[in-house]
This record gives structure tokens, C-alpha cells and sequence, in this order.
């Protein structure tokens, strides 16, 4: 991996090592600058990083300090770093900067970024930012930003090269090399009919290949997939992945090309949409970040854990049932952990899938009942297995086969149950409209404890005439 230099006086210092971890001399040394308020060595430390290294630095940085930063690098901070950093971080700093500050860092955003930034704030803190935006950017936002929240509008840009249909390539590429209001970055031109509805699109490359005297109608392709305004951005993550497209259109409900959506906003769509169902599966608020307060976070876990409380105690309660037996016979209460927890881990396996099926809207109606057969045979053969490698160690340890087959049929009994929990209990939660992601763990979990224990003190009482 490169590192990431500075020009200037920086004796030096890169803010990334070998491994591309954060050097902690340039975290430093970005700090003392902050501190004296020596502008020159923080832009000649600052300025050259990439936006993402920029919002990097920003999260390592103390929180009184990061304003401070941005002031002191006036226009050589990027703004586009601020969609690089957790909320509540981005949040902060916001409330911090003079609006002046803010409106001038807006404006040199691409539409897409500024929206993201404007988002999160309150209603009067985005009406004064917009109010000092000049007119026509203040109501491409706006418009974009009264969509609802996770729609294709949010993620779009409205700055793109639109053309009638009987404009030449010569003349295409001659109005790209006038300049005027052209995008920062663009590498297709789309074709629209006088009421600005889409026709068709060009990328560069085709437009470059095709003769001057061409038309963009002739040069352009119709069969274009396109973006509803209001479809949600997890949707329009699934077009992009199934068929590899690098952009997408947005229309609105006319047909009118409205703006487009580019890979790099989608990657970020499929990496808060990971990082949702990684947190959902443990049980943690999908906006915790590492930034929040110890308080914030305590009490945000605080509800899935008092549900785990109450599950412990109801498959605790299935020992109570048997609290004679374990009495009579030691063994029973070392091995009926072993039952339940293998159960457990088996659930969780089928679980994780069956979640992420869903997510992908690999799953439903059509395969369901295939999927939960399938998952039923893997159960029962991982079962079999199992119960004959635990029978066996139950039988050595106890020194009484009699053992060794009543956990052997109790693990079959357990896995099989793990499998269908795991596969059955999300599919219902997504069926009644709860998040499976968030739900599925404390009763897949449940359903293996109590199953386990159950199973295996029930078949030991009828083995062995205990009661």
C-alpha cells in the first residue's frame, strides 16, 4: 500500500504507514498545529489528503479541535470529508462552524454529498444553510431533500449533461470542450425529448468512436434501466448489483430525468446496509458509532439484553422441571449444557443464512419450503454426526453407554430443531413485517435452550425410569 504524503513542511510525516493503519506522529503533529494556530503547517499537513483521510483524520482528532481545523484550512478543506465521518461526529461539527463556513463548503459539493450533509440537520439549521445557497441550488436540494429519507432522490446528482436527440457527436463534444455547466466528473451523456423525459444515453467512449455527423439519436441507447425518484436506496443497490451497472438514471413519475446515481454512492448504500444487519444480529442500534456516549450506548443495548434476561429464565425453568432427576443423577446437568449450546451455534449457522437471504430478496414464496427442507436435512445429518462423536465421549467419560446413546438422540433431536428455528423464525418475523435481522437471535436462541434441555432430561427420565 502507498503512503499517503504531504507537501510542505512536514518533515516527512505520512498519515498512513505500511499496513495502512493511521500514524500517530501525524495525528500529532495535525494537533499541535491545531493548538498554536499555525494555519500554513496545517494546510501543509492537511490540504494533499484524500477526503476520506481528511474525515479519518477528523474522527482521531479531539472534539474541540476539529472545527478549529477546519477553520485554520479554510477552502483547502474538502467538505466531501464530512460524509466520510460517524453522524454523531459530523453532527458536532456542524453545530460548531459558522454558517458562512457551511454554506461556502456546500457549494463545492457535488448534490449527492450536500444532501447527505443537510440530511441530518434540524429544519432550521438546513433553512438557513439553504436560504444563503444561490437559487438555483438551493431548489435542486430542497427538492431532493423533500423526498422521503433512504429514497433514490437523496442519493442522486442533479448535475449531469442532458442533450436533444438531434444534436451531432461533433457538436456534443464541442459543447464539452466550451465548458460552461458541466459536471465535475461525467462519463455519459443522456439523450431527452423536449419535455426533458429520458430518451436513451451515450457513454464517452461510444460518443468518441462515432462519426462527427452523427446524431445522438442514432448514437444512443434506449434500453436503458431506470430509477424511479422514490424507490428506496436498498432497491436501487439490487438493480445496480444484478446488472453491474456503473450508473443509473433517476426519473420521476413522468419520465422527466430528474438526476443520476453513480457506484460510488451505492457502495456506501451496501455498506451502511452491512453494517445495519452486522449490528441488528448483535442486538445493537443500527446508528451506534464508536463516537456515541457510554450512556447513549448502555442505554441503547440496554432492551435486547433485559430480552435475553427473560429467555435465560424461561429455558432455565425447563431445568426446574427436572430438578429431581438432575438430583438423582449428577451426569445429566454436566451434559445438558452441551445439548443446548451445539443446538445453539447449529441455529445461529442456519439463522445467519436465512437473514441474509431475506436481506438479498434471495428467499421467498417460490423456494421457501425448498430452502427449509434443505436446511432440515443439514440439521438432521450434522445431528446424526454429532450425536454419534458426543455419544461416544459421553460413554468414555461416564463410563455408561446408556448415556452416550440418550445425549446421541438428544443432539439429533436439537440440531434438527436448531435448523428448523433457524430457517422458520425469520421467515415469519419478515412475513408480519419485523426486521428478522434485529428479532431472529434471542428466539432462535430460546427455542435451542429449551428445546435442548428439554429433549435431553426427557429422554434421560424415560431411559433410565427416573421421577
Amino acid at each position: 500500500m502507498l503512503d499517503v504524503k504531504t507537501s510542505g513542511p512536514t518533515e516527512g510525516l505520512t498519515f498512513r504507514d505500511a499496513e495502512g493503519e493511521i500514524v500517530r506522529d501525524f495525528v500529532e503533529a495535525v494537533s499541535n498545529a491545531v493548538e498554536s494556530g499555525h494555519a500554513e503547517r496545517a494546510r501543509a499537513l492537511v490540504s494533499d489528503l484524500h477526503e476520506a483521510d481528511q474525515g479519518a483524520l477528523l474522527e482521531e482528532l479531539d472534539a474541540e479541535q476539529r472545527p478549529k481545523l477546519i477553520e485554520l484550512l479554510g477552502d483547502d478543506f474538502d467538505f466531501a470529508a464530512l460524509t466520510e465521518v460517524d453522524d454523531a461526529v459530523r453532527e458536532e461539527i456542524l453545530e460548531e462552524l459558522d454558517t458562512e463556513t457551511v454554506v461556502e463548503g456546500v457549494k463545492e459539493l457535488e448534490s449527492d454529498d450536500a444532501v447527505y450533509i443537510l440530511e441530518d440537520l434540524d429544519k432550521e439549521d438546513q433553512a438557513e444553510i439553504l436560504d444563503a445557497l444561490p437559487a438555483s441550488e438551493r431548489v435542486a436540494l430542497q427538492k431532493s431533500l423533500d423526498y422521503p429519507e433512504g429514497s433514490a432522490a437523496r442519493l442522486m446528482r442533479t448535475d449531469l449533461i442532458a442533450v436533444p436527440p438531434f444534436w451531432t457527436a461533433a457538436r456534443t463534444i464541442s459543447h464539452f470542450q466550451e465548458g460552461g455547466e458541466l459536471p465535475e466528473t461525467f462519463f455519459e451523456v443522456f439523450v431527452v425529448d423536449p419535455g426533458h423525459r429520458l430518451l436513451g444515453h451515450a457513454f464517452l467512449d461510444r460518443l468518441l468512436r462515432s462519426k462527427p455527423e452523427a446524431t445522438l439519436g442514432e448514437i444512443m441507447v434506449a434500453d436503458r434501466q431506470r430509477i424511479q425518484v422514490t424507490d428506496p436506496g436498498d432497491d436501487v443497490a439490487r438493480v445496480f448489483e444484478r446488472y453491474n451497472l456503473v450508473s443509473a438514471p433517476v426519473v420521476d413519475e413522468a419520465g422527466r430525468l430528474v438526476g443520476v446515481i453513480t457506484i460510488d454512492d451505492i457502495v456506501d448504500v451496501l455498506q451502511e446496509e452491512a453494517d445495519d444487519e452486522i449490528k441488528a444480529l448483535g442486538g445493537v442500534r443500527s446508528d451506534e458509532e464508536l463516537s456515541d456516549s457510554v450512556m447513549a450506548i448502555a442505554r441503547s443495548r440496554f432492551g435486547w439484553l433485559f430480552v435475553n434476561l427473560l429467555t435465560a429464565f424461561l429455558a432455565s425453568s425447563v431445568l426446574g422441571l427436572f430438578e429431581g432427576e438432575l438430583q438423582k443423577m449428577v451426569a445429566l446437568a454436566v451434559l445438558a449444557p452441551i445439548v443446548a449450546s451445539q443446538g445453539g451455534n447449529a441455529a445461529t449457522q442456519t439463522m445467519t443464512v436465512a437473514v441474509r437471504a431475506l436481506a438479498m430478496r434471495d428467499i421467498g414464496p417460490s423456494n421457501a419450503m425448498r430452502v427449509t427442507m434443505r436446511e432440515t436435512r443439514v440439521g438432521l445429518l450434522n445431528g446424526v454426526g454429532f450425536g454419534l462423536l458426543t455419544g461416544i465421549v459421553a460413554s468414555l467419560w461416564f463410563h455408561d453407554w446408556n448415556l452416550g446413546i440418550v445425549i446421541g438422540l438428544a443432539m439429533v433431536v436439537n440440531l434438527v430443531a436448531g435448523a428448523l428455528g433457524g430457517i422458520l423464525i425469520p421467515l415469519a418475523l419478515d412475513r408480519y413485517g419485523a426486521d428478522p435481522a434485529v428479532s431472529s437471535g434471542v428466539f432462535v436462541t430460546t427455542v435451542t435452550d429449551v428445546v435442548g434441555f428439554f429433549a435431553f432430561l426427557g429422554i434421560a427420565s424415560l431411559w433410565f425410569g427416573l421421577g
